[in-house]
């Protein structure tokens, strides 16, 4: 098939681009920048330029390639995440979960496109309490932290502009939390340092559940999707949700890094705000029965326990 990846040279497209190549998919790699080209061309695709914010280039792109499968994997989070400030933080993201949606979708329903394929995020965007994991079927938080409230808001348009839209298949993969090579959570990555160096700490009782997923298994899952006719949301993590205050000390051994400080839920308030405190006491972990019956996949890495030791 022939297939254009938005977004290629970001986290998930580095590993996704490869995959599709090797899969016998003719791809193309949209990416903003000729700094970025020399990478997707060396994987074996071409490449078009177009920043998704542009209508008009965009439109060109898609025409100029005439796609079967567009997969939306454009995100803009380099700078890094302040949870005190989480909606500035991802204030380009979110514009690319709308309005770049929007520009991709329109184009791709105009040149005849069949399939669109979405990158979504499942885990502090869940209904925190509960059951320690969600799936699909459960609603998303109803009552997101105000920091949260705008970034909230982006997903919930970008999975229903996509599953919702007329004449193409849309379907939305929530991955959980990235781990691997380029991301925070790898060798070098911001997560990683702050460990190292003890700047993490457990806050409170450690209680909020996590979900990983490595960079190439959420690779893996996205091929399958393409591939599928399958349409919706599914939920693309690994098999071993946890709560902070296992993953995190772990994490600390695996790394060869002290065990971390342990700080009160007030005293964190202050540091990292509400978004913060509650990525450590209240969110869930992510159900990925669903994807894994429909795609017949399995991650690689079953258990972020053995990711972090071999995959970072």
């Amino acid at each position: 098939m022939k297939v254009l990846v938005a977004g290629a040279t970001g986290g998930l497209g580095r590993s996704l681009v490869p995959k599709l190549v090797a899969a016998g998919h003719e791809v193309t790699g949209m990416i903003r920048s000729e700094s970025g080209a020399a990478g997707v061309r060396a994987q074996g695709a071409d490449v078009v330029l177009a920043d998704g914010l542009d209508a008009a280039a965009v439109k060109s792109a898609v025409d100029s390639v005439r796609p079967e499968v567009v997969v939306h994997q454009m995100t803009a989070l380099k700078g890094g995440i302040d949870l005190k400030r989480f909606d500035q933080s991802f204030a380009l993201t979110n514009r690319l979960r709308t309005e770049g949606t929007d520009n991709l979708l329109a184009a791709s329903q105009a040149a005849g496109v069949r399939r669109f394929v979405v990158q979504s995020y499942a885990g502090w965007n869940l209904q925190h309490g509960g059951s320690a994991t969600k799936t699909e079927a459960d609603p998303l938080d109803p009552d997101p932290v105000p920091a949260q409230r705008q970034t909230m808001a982006g997903i919930k348009y970008l999975e229903s502009a996509v599953t919702n839209a007329d004449g193409i298949e849309g379907i939305a993969l929530r991955y959980a939390s990235f781990y691997g090579p380029t991301g925070d959570i790898g060798q070098g990555g911001s997560i990683v340092e702050l460990i190292r160096k003890r700047k993490l700490p457990l806050i409170g009782d450690g209680a909020g559940v996590w979900s990983f997923i490595h960079y190439d298994d959420a690779a893996d899952a996205t091929v399958k999707a393409i591939e599928s006719d399958a349409t919706g949301i599914y939920q693309i993590a690994d098999d071993d949700p946890a709560p902070a205050a296992v993953w995190l000390p772990e994490f600390a051994r695996i790394l060869g890094a002290k065990p971390p400080r342990h700080i009160p839920t007030w005293l964190a308030r202050l540091a990292v705000g509400d978004a913060g405190v509650a990525a450590f006491t209240t969110i869930r972990g992510v159900d990925n029965t669903l994807a894994k019956a429909t795609f017949n996949w399995q991650p690689g890495y079953a258990s972020w326990r053995e990711g972090f030791r071999k995959g970072l």
